[in-house]
């Protein structure tokens, strides 16, 4: 799989230690930028300053696991945010961006969805979303490369939401180690069944990749206790039977359900599908949730805006009411 070269900044020495006069050193460094810059714009396409406005400052990445993550929200009695955005949807330059953009508006950690021809899980917003994106060349190996860039901007851990089909076309322990090369730190299939997981259970764990499972109002108790017993970073509940998308008010059984998984795991437990507005945030923290989870509802704000710049500025106000809505 071929990553956009990147180059690596020099060793620090002093001047005393190389030789070298202070003078002499500064024109060296100088000199390394400028070839760094020729470097980067030749790989690089260019984004118009507009857009590079919108960049959040460069950070640190956290070296934490999804798993720390939620502790870490939980011990701060917060709840965390957990933006999901289509990868490549309407570019992959766009895709960069909003990552970043949701990082500094302060999610906890986002969810990328990889673009599938057939997303059986998802409702048309999604779906619309996933054919812009690999209409528009958002092949396995692109998100990859572009994630590999970006990842190390982010404060917050990323998690891939990819169904089983393109894993396998790629080779499961390939896409495995890929995922982490690019600074993935988690994995959502929706569509691997439970009695499945065990073999690329392994080659996410030789890739220090938490692989999360998900269980919904139809799952049996039994079932359930399995799922949230194996689940790795978070349970992911799934607040509706049926495909994602907004709806108009969350289903009143997922209080019930939260305190279902609370009887068998001390585990975080994240909820998603159908939660779209502020009030469907407040519901769910006030039943415990320790993560929403907004899909649909974030997807519209970025594809279906008239252009990428305006869909950056949309996805942050959204996402700044939302987060206003979680508990400071």
């Amino acid at each position: 799989m071929a990553f956009a070269l990147k180059a690596s900044p020099a060793p620090p020495s002093s001047s005393a230690a190389s030789g070298h006069p202070a003078g002499r050193h500064s024109a060296v460094t100088v000199a390394a930028s400028r070839r760094l810059l020729v470097v980067r714009a030749a790989i690089h396409p260019v984004v118009p300053m507009d857009r590079l406005l919108l960049r959040a400052p460069r950070k640190r990445a956290l070296a934490l696991t999804v798993a720390q993550t939620l502790s870490r929200v939980k011990e701060q009695a917060k709840t965390a945010l957990i933006p999901y955005i289509t990868a490549g949807d309407p570019d992959l330059a766009t895709t960069a961006e909003a990552l970043r953009l949701l990082d500094n508006v302060g999610a906890d950690v986002i969810e990328l969805g990889m673009p599938s021809p057939d997303p059986s899980a998802d409702g048309p917003v999604i779906r619309a979303s996933a054919q812009r994106a690999l209409a528009a060349g958002a092949t396995a190996d692109a998100v990859m490369t572009m994630l590999k860039e970006v990842t190390p901007d982010l404060s917050c851990p990323v998690v891939l939401f990819s169904y089983f089909d393109p894993i396998v076309r790629l080779g499961t322990a390939s896409f495995a180690a890929a995922a982490k090369d690019a600074g993935v730190k988690g994995l959502i299939i929706p569509d691997l069944p439970y009695d499945n997981i065990h073999a690329f259970r392994i080659e996410a764990i030789k890739n220090s990749l938490e692989l999360i499972l998900l269980t919904t109002p139809a799952t049996t108790a039994e079932r359930m206790r399995e799922i949230t017993k194996a689940s790795q970073g978070f349970v992911y509940l799934v607040s509706v039977v049926g495909v994602t998308g907004a709806r108009a008010t969350v289903n009143p059984h997922v209080k019930d359900l939260l305190k279902e998984i609370r009887k068998v795991s001390d585990k975080a437990v994240a909820v998603g599908f159908g939660i779209s507005t502020p009030e469907h945030v407040s519901q769910i923290v006030e039943w415990g949730a320790d993560g929403v989870i907004i899909g649909s509802a974030m997807v519209k704000q970025l594809g279906e805006a008239q252009s990428p710049t305006q869909g950056l500025k949309r996805l942050e106000v959204y996402a700044r009411s939302l987060k206003d809505a979680l508990p400071c």
